[in-house]
């Protein structure tokens, strides 16, 4: 549902500005809840380092798909997001130095396809926020890459906050001068500000950053796959955004290569 809330509030504020007050409320948040246990076990150079490497990748998901929300759609902005789960088994196929299997490159074409149906490439056009929001699908793809990396390392707790406050601090500072800042104190930016800090930010990258440790890397990008469905569907249901054949063929497309490239051959 953030991809809506995120949409609207931008109405609001700059892109980078919005993610500096998100990400500062959420790490604030995450401090005061996790404080005790984080005394318990004080960062070591590794953690400082794990969460650097998380935070920078991160930073640049967001940037680019928050900034790609100006001039995409909710619902494409989801799919388009959602072809990071694509994309890890290629990136982790090449940190582990193996091949990459016949079904992940089919996947890639699948997604190609789809991508190209839902923005409209094959009739020649390209839009601004789409192309910002594949970039982003690259960076969530280090991203989660460099999790899968530091998560069986690192407390989860140290872990959570280093890359969201990794986020906040960025954010704090490049806004000023990367972009013009602009914030209008609404109503509306305020309860944006509240959800996507507090659920969207504390609460899942919590969830997240936890889980990780204990389920199989398929059973949750599975998961992740529902992500680009439920935001089609509060995009239709909330936003009015109009869904057509051809971009239905397109996010079906999207969701198949998503779900071929997590099959894995069962075992015997």
């Amino acid at each position: 549902s953030t991809f809506v809330v995120v949409k609207s509030a931008l109405a609001d504020s700059s892109t980078l500005a919005f993610l500096a007050v998100r990400f500062s409320i959420a790490s604030v948040l995450l401090f005061a809840v996790f404080r005790s246990r984080l005394a318990a076990a004080p960062p070591d150079r590794s953690s400082w380092i794990g969460g650097a490497v998380c935070g920078c990748f991160l930073f640049v998901g967001y940037a680019l798909q928050t900034a790609g929300l100006r001039y995409t759609s909710a619902s494409n902005s989801a799919f388009l997001t959602g072809l990071y789960v694509v994309l890890v088994p290629l990136f982790s196929s090449a940190l582990a130095r193996k091949n990459v299997r016949w079904v992940e490159w089919m996947a890639c074409l699948l997604a190609t396809g789809g991508t190209a149906l839902m923005t409209g490439l094959g009739m020649g056009t390209l839009n601004w926020g789409d192309l910002l929001t594949v970039g982003c699908a690259v960076a969530f793809s280090a991203h989660i890459v460099a999790v899968a990396h530091w998560s069986g390392r690192l407390n989860y707790e140290w872990l959570t906050l280093l890359q969201v406050a990794g986020v906040a601090i960025l954010s704090l500072s490049t806004f000023w001068w990367i972009e013009t800042p602009h914030l209008s104190w609404t109503p509306s930016l305020a309860a944006a500000l509240a959800v996507t800090a507090v659920l969207a930010t504390a609460l899942s990258f919590s969830l997240y950053t936890w889980a990780q440790r204990h389920t199989t890397a398929t059973r949750a990008a599975l998961l992740f796959a529902l992500e680009p469905v439920f935001a089609g569907l509060v995009a239709w249901g909330f936003a009015g955004e109009k869904w057509n054949r051809t971009s239905l063929a397109g996010a079906m497309l999207i969701l198949c290569s998503i779900v071929l490239a997590e099959l894995r051959p069962a075992q015997k």
